[in-house]
């Protein structure tokens, strides 16, 4: 099992897995631009980057023989593209399991297809987000090593790799979805298992052809998902009630994230992880205390939670479409608007209060000002999403 593990974890089949789709360095990089027979073998050969990032300094070696290291080593590259349909299909994959994506995505749910989807599905992709980055900063485990990999994004590589988060939420989003509509909605449920397979797919490979991941966390991610949904599943009902709770939930709303993303694990060096695990965390407070605003203050009509009968998706309709594209960019220069309000503003009083120089970026990393900054303000977009854009709608005549 041991040996199976490390051969899922290993560089080298992330490597061969993008010479296959036709992902190559370019020579300048060390590595040969064709990838067959004994070219694709030296390709492969471990280089200097890979054993010093394995044997170097802060490096070592867990019980069960897995690699650990305190700093991933690799750097974004140059590279040959010899097969473009793959390059984009992966490319656009990738760009699915974007926090950009679901950031859009969740909201279209929200405005124009079925609140109650949109909120079971926020509070899911917040769980298993969360999860999956904390999992991150406590394994400490490398993404893969370049060379001989090919790394194409550079904004996640100071992060760790175990488990793929964006595999974990493909996973979450594709499937919750599925498990949520099938009851609610008419249509055949081997289409909705098959987009679901597709999605997710796609994603997943997505992670390995960009060299962002090895297979052995995308599988992990995969399996943490699944067992998160097994476990939480007898209680969404009891999440999709969370709006008609006491009037103190909003406290626990706003306290117990914020406590969570104040006592992140501390890194041995500085990545985005806590950061975007402060986003998420927010937005989905902001969203949860939406809905209650909602159903306190009977703002606008609840999500209904059960349909008598199942319903049929409508047809897709020119009007439909131009309604549910301005209700959609409406809400999100809305959002845009109270975004870049609340946090100027945030930061201002945080950069006052610490007698920190204005502008200065390398201030937001600190611990005491990015986690309320982030807090702060996406809370507040979760809050607007939810609350003040459906009334903006109503406001417009949209609804």
């Amino acid at each position: 099992m041991a040996e199976l593990l490390r051969s899922l974890q290993d560089s080298h089949l992330v490597a061969r897995f993008q010479r296959r789709c036709g992902l190559f360095p370019a020579p300048d990089e060390g590595a040969p631009e064709s990838g067959a027979g004994p070219a694709e073998d030296a390709a492969l050969a471990p280089g200097p980057g890979h054993l010093s990032a394995a044997n170097g300094k802060g490096g070592w070696g867990p019980a069960n023989g897995l690699r650990r290291v305190l700093a991933p080593q690799a750097s974004a590259q140059k590279y040959i593209v010899k097969n473009y349909f793959y390059y984009y299909l992966f490319r656009f994959s990738a760009a699915l399991g974007q926090e950009v994506f679901y950031i859009t995505f969740l909201p279209f749910t929200h405005w124009n297809i079925d609140p109650y989807l949109s909120r079971r599905l926020v509070i899911i992709w917040v769980l298993v987000m969360y999860v999956g980055q904390i999992a991150k900063d406590i394994l400490k485990w490398p993404r893969p090593f370049s060379p001989p990999v090919v790394k194409l994004e550079k904004r996640v590589i100071a992060e760790y790799g175990m488990p793929s988060t964006h595999a974990m939420a493909a996973t979450a989003i594709s499937f919750t979805l599925l498990i949520s509509t099938m009851d609610r909605y008419q249509y055949p449920f081997a289409l909705g298992l098959l987009m679901a397979v597709v999605f997710s797919t796609l994603v997943c490979l997505s992670r390995v052809y960009t060299g962002m991941h090895t297979v052995l966390d995308v599988l992990g991610g995969i399996l943490v998902t699944a067992v998160l949904i097994v476990l939480t599943y007898p209680a969404w009902t009891l999440i999709d009630r969370l709006d008609s709770a006491s009037p103190l939930f909003p406290v626990c709303v706003i306290v117990v994230p914020f406590v969570l993303c104040y006592n992140y694990p501390v890194s041995d060096y500085y990545s985005p992880t806590r950061a975007d695990t402060t986003t998420i965390m927010a937005a989905g407070a902001g969203v949860t205390l939406g809905f209650w605003i909602n159903h306190f203050f009977q703002l606008v009509s609840a999500p209904t939670e059960s349909l008598p009968v199942l319903q049929n998706i409508p047809p897709l309709t020119t009007d439909m479409l131009v309604l549910g594209l301005t209700k959609f960019t409406v809400g999100i220069v809305l959002i845009l608007l109270v975004r870049q309000l609340v946090q100027n503003l945030s930061l201002q009083v945080l950069y006052s209060w610490f007698k920190v120089v204005t502008r200065n970026k390398e201030a937001r990393r600190r611990l005491e000002i990015e986690v309320p900054y982030k807090f702060v303000t996406y809370t507040s977009v979760g809050i607007c999403a939810t609350t003040f854009v459906p009334m903006l709608h109503r406001f417009l005549g949209l609804l």
